[in-house]
């Protein structure tokens, strides 16, 4: 795994080619939302994140997304030097759901086509998210000839359907014959991990040449180790509890349900442990008059199972002040049924905090098992209760992996996967260039 996930590299000599222009797109969700949202989680983060590093290298960054707000500026420069993000009006200036998304891409991709030619800008790389930006990067290749594409998939429509339980959950065949046709026309597909890798070959008959593995990366310099004290009094947790951490997406795939059976039978089988101790569940918006199925299912099961009191629901957290829930945890707890990557396992890493995981898709490899955390069977509350109670009732074990954790962050430094981004970019621009001859 060590070898596997060695992102270490060589620094970039800039200044050898001139600056690569990319349009980035992010067609039905932006990367500057709130986190914890119906479909804001770590693909927001990635696409973010990445994009901020590239500028840094010296790489011009523009960010398609869709405008869901008529009020919002078309061009935000929040993402820094060389990096912004633009809004498309595609359909309805508002929410919608994604599976409305792909009744407006045609109209998406003529609007990237027109902000381009109204600015007078050439893009080297189309780099795509999800597959219906990937439908998308096609359709620009109609307006701007042959340009390379490269595809991050960041969840598959056949891994979905494998753990989902419900017809509700099962990706439609519109997406599964669209994740093919992205597959067929991208130059290059990025994988997070061995495992996504194999997938893509197994499940779609990927070409394996165009598969490249680059992991995402995560932000040092916003997740490091602070003072658990002062974390603990920001967000309003009294110093000498104990906290335990869930963040992300409300529904089905993300196993909250089995976190909150396992804490019900931590309550039941060792009750002093639970004293003073609080699970905070970062996502979704448990205020709602109207909330959706999966959050109305978890409230209803904390309160059947007796827990509400210290099972707490807070909302979608701002990525600024997630750094101080890290921080104010002993422990993240990531029941996923499917993860691709596992961005906030990576993020809680980097706090130098011990991650207990399923042991499922890209958290398979992150974590690795009694050294920065555990893995546990997916779906098994007994599997997640005996270890959540073994990190609770030892303190220096916890210490212990949550440095491990920050030693193994710390090869994902997003300056080491920029620039392993920058040359596939740059490969694939080198080859366009000598077609043309």
């Amino acid at each position: 795994m060590t070898v596997l996930f060695d992102t270490r590299a060589g620094k970039r000599i800039m200044g050898e080619s001139p600056s690569l222009r990319v349009a980035m797109l992010s067609v039905h969700t932006c990367p500057l939302a709130m986190l914890g949202g119906k479909k804001t989680g770590g693909m927001n983060v990635y696409v973010r994140d990445l994009s901020r590093a590239l500028g840094r290298l010296g790489i011009y960054v523009d960010v398609f997304t869709r405008s869901q707000d008529d009020c919002v500026p078309m061009v935000n420069h929040d993402l820094g030097e060389r990096a912004r993000v633009i809004h498309i009006p595609a359909g309805p200036q508002a929410p919608i759901p994604v599976a409305e998304v792909g009744n407006y891409l045609d109209e998406f991709a003529a609007g990237v086509a027109h902000f381009a030619n109204t600015e007078g800008l050439h893009y080297d790389i189309i780099h795509s998210h999800y597959w219906l930006s990937g439908i998308v990067a096609a359709m620009l290749e109609e307006y701007w000839g042959e340009t390379p594409i490269v595809h991050m998939f960041h969840t598959l429509g056949h891994m979905k359907n494998r753990i989902a339980t419900t017809a509700a959950e099962m990706a439609p065949q519109e997406r599964l014959d669209g994740e093919v046709q992205v597959m067929n026309i991208a130059d290059r597909i990025i994988a997070a991990t061995p495992a996504e890798q194999a997938q893509l070959i197994w499940l779609y008959n990927a070409d394996a040449d165009k598969v490249e593995i680059i992991p995402p990366g995560v932000d040092l310099e916003r997740f490091h180790p602070i003072n658990k004290k002062e974390a603990k009094k920001r967000v309003g947790i009294p110093c000498g509890d104990k906290n335990i951490m869930f963040a992300g997406r409300i529904e089905p795939l993300k196993g909250i349900d089995t976190l909150i059976q396992a804490m019900a039978l931590i309550k039941h089988r060792y009750p002093e442990a639970v004293e003073n101790t609080c699970v905070a569940i970062i996502g979704g918006d448990p205020w709602s008059d109207n909330p959706d199925a999966e959050m109305a299912r978890l409230q209803a099961m904390r309160q059947d199972l007796g827990i509400h009191d210290f099972v707490l629901f807070l909302g979608a957290k701002d990525q600024d002040v997630l750094p101080n829930y890290y921080a104010a945890a002993e422990m993240v707890i990531m029941p996923s049924h499917y993860e691709s990557f596992g961005m906030v396992a990576l993020e809680a890493m980097a706090m130098a905090r011990p991650v207990i995981a399923s042991e499922v898709g890209g958290l398979a490899y992150l974590v690795q098992d009694g050294v920065t955390g555990y893995h546990v069977p997916t779906r098994d509350p007994e599997a997640l209760a005996e270890k959540i109670y073994e990190l609770l009732s030892n303190p220096d074990c916890r210490e212990d992996m949550g440095r491990a954790a920050r030693r193994f962050a710390e090869r994902f430094d997003w300056h080491i996967i920029a620039q392993r981004m920058v040359t596939t970019y740059e490969t694939l621009v080198a080859a366009n260039q000598n077609q043309d001859f």
